[in-house]
């Protein structure tokens, strides 16, 4: 949801933030990765039991991942490669942060609810996967109730209230499963419209047409002269 309605416009506003931070000469690389060493700080203190403490470093890995396409675009280093780059990151922080939830329930709770997490894990990897998908395609798979933005927000929450974490992952799975459909059926929609040819196209196979046309008229008015 935060991506597909409010990102561009969180964006503008952290650009000044993006340019200061420039001005240090810190790269965008430099905070997702800084983003990543946080994540494995979280996962690590969420597995052993430290909830407060994984809450701590949960934030610390959202601020760089919120700060580093800013100073992209404040630097002029936006790229292809930043862009997969950030989102390879993301889906390691991800795997990282659910694991040591993962770990943390098998050692507190046991039996099968230990794959609770794993179950949004791959909920949310489907929903990733299917924007990836869409974008090589060239349609548009933005949105949903449950993005990342939300479900970092949703776990932190569980964290800060250890006896809701339990509830908070299944409402968390229900939610990226809808938004997993969600995005099927927009982009299902967007595939099954009648696709318009671009004008430029269009102008350019009028043209070729025009011009075999009077290549073919040529040709014959040559084999009629010859006869």
């Amino acid at each position: 949801m935060f991506d597909g309605r409010w990102r561009s416009t969180f964006e503008k506003g952290l650009r000044p933030v993006g340019g200061q931070i420039r001005r240090t000469g810190i790269t965008a690389n430099h905070l997702t990765v800084t983003g990543l060493v946080m994540a494995v700080a979280a996962s690590v203190a969420i597995a052993n039991g430290s909830l407060r403490a994984g809450l701590l470093l949960l934030v610390l890995t959202a601020v760089p991942d919120v700060l580093d396409g800013a100073v992209a675009k404040a630097s002029g280093t936006a790229s292809p490669r930043g862009a997969f780059f950030d989102s390879v990151i993301d889906r390691i922080s991800d795997a990282l942060l659910l694991g040591g939830v993962a770990w943390y329930l098998d050692s507190t709770q046991g039996g099968r609810i230990a794959v609770l997490p794993m179950a949004v894990l791959a909920a949310s990897m489907l929903i990733s996967y299917e924007r990836a998908k869409a974008e090589s395609l060239g349609f548009d798979a933005r949105g949903g109730l449950m993005e990342r933005a939300e479900r970092l927000g949703f776990l932190a929450f569980g964290l800060l209230f250890e006896s809701l974490l339990v509830p908070v992952l299944w409402v968390m799975l229900a939610l990226t499963l809808f938004t997993a459909a969600q995005r099927f059926v927009k982009v299902w929609r967007q595939a099954s419209a009648p696709q318009v040819q671009p004008l430029a196209a269009r102008w350019r196979s009028r043209r070729v047409a025009r011009s075999t046309h009077r290549t073919w008229r040529r040709q014959a008015l040559a084999q009629r002269r010859r006869r």
